[in-house]
């Protein structure tokens, strides 16, 4: 099983030494230090793994559940922690799919499932939301596409990039349609709790049978370099099975991150650090909204959860030139475009990352090149 780039990997490899002044759309929280949990921490701390579980340590499986609400009914024993969401989503694919398989996806979407699809053999079946009709989920499309060869369907929650949330109606009938196949449903829920009006949503592991969801502490808290992530599923199978394939890549846990992340995520601790990613959120999502309404170049739906959202570009751009543009002086400004998500028309912008990525400055740039583009007949 080769697998290949993925287009969002390709781009962040070309552009990782440009070393821009600005970033827009930055899509994780303003990280921490590792300053911040040291006087939680235990010094005399052995750095050998944690002793106590292969599945991760069980404090923090337990937060896991906690903050997922998923406590009745699920137990530690539910949960796997892994090097990242991203981590999770591939045990999982790569021990429940093979070549005789079909998955069901979502466009634009997490671009992970396609190519491990194509690396198994796997076909892949993809349903499209679409921004003239809000990025609606496809429900329609959804029915049509499953069927007695359908093994999963995997979905983020808020979606990313749209930062269009399903709601529990919505995810019951996903449910509906997947139950009567014995399909898998694996729902990618890294920016869960930044819903920007109402509840966190349900998560599907509480819902069905054959529900897996995946997190991380990425996104919401900032936390990537810590590579902590999990999967959570009812069927102890999926989680048995995740286990010993880990056991084969990552093997174990780190157990500096593990202990950081329980740290992370107590309640008290995990509150206040998600009002912050909110409150700031919030403050970055009304200036690029006041942008995007003032720039004559761009629209956009605006996200409803999530730190991340897609742009549309008028048609005499696209998103790939005005990208590679932008790192260029004397912007030296950041995006993605939106082809990394099967988007060419769109650009990715975002609020994440507070006041240090210099949106107000990005943006102030981004619209003197498209100006300059304009102008150009570029």
């Amino acid at each position: 099983m080769k697998v290949e780039m993925h287009k969002m990997f390709e781009y962040l490899l070309k552009t990782t030494a440009c070393e821009p002044e600005a970033v827009i759309g930055l899509s994780l929280a303003r990280s921490p230090a590792l300053g911040d949990f040291l006087d939680d921490l235990d010094a005399g701390l052995k750095l050998d793994w944690n002793n106590r579980s292969f599945l991760g340590l069980p404090e923090l499986r337990q937060q896991v559940l906690r903050q997922a609400s998923l406590t009745p009914p699920l137990t530690a024993d539910n949960v796997l922690i892994t090097a990242g969401a991203a981590e999770a989503n591939y045990l999982c694919i790569r021990q429940l799919v093979n070549a005789d398989h079909e998955i069901i996806t979502e466009t634009p979407g997490w671009p992970q499932v396609g190519v491990l699809a194509r690396a198994i053999g796997a076909k892949l079946r993809v349903v499209e939301r679409r921004d003239d009709n809000g990025w609606e989920f496809p429900m329609a499309e959804l029915a049509a596409a499953v069927n007695e060869r359908t093994r999963l369907i995997f979905l983020s929650n808020p979606n990313n990039p749209t930062g269009r949330p399903l709601g529990e109606d919505e995810l019951r009938e996903i449910v509906a349609l997947a139950r009567p196949h014995g399909a898998y449903v694996l729902i990618d829920e890294v920016y869960a709790g930044l819903e920007w009006s109402g509840p966190r949503r349900t998560s599907i592991a509480g819902l069905y049978e054959r529900g897996i969801t995946t997190g991380s502490l990425s996104k919401c808290l900032g936390l990537q370099g810590l590579r902590i992530g999990w999967l959570i599923s009812p069927d102890d199978t999926v989680v048995n099975d995740a286990l010993i394939l880990r056991e084969n890549s990552s093997e174990i846990m780190n157990v500096l991150g593990e202990h950081i992340a329980e740290i992370a995520l107590r309640p008290e601790r995990y509150a206040t650090a998600m009002a912050v990613a909110r409150e700031e959120g919030v403050a970055n999502l009304e200036l690029l909204d006041r942008f995007v309404a003032a720039e004559p170049s761009l629209t956009w739906i605006r996200p409803e959860a999530g730190l991340i959202g897609l742009a549309r570009l008028q048609e005499s751009f696209d998103g790939d030139s005005l990208a590679a543009r932008l790192l260029q002086p004397p912007y030296r400004t950041f995006l993605l475009p939106g082809s990394v998500y099967g988007q060419p028309q769109h650009i990715r912008v975002g609020v994440g990352g507070g006041p240090q990525v210099n949106l107000e400055e990005g943006l102030d740039r981004l619209s003197a090149c498209l100006a300059d583009m304009t102008s150009n007949g570029q």
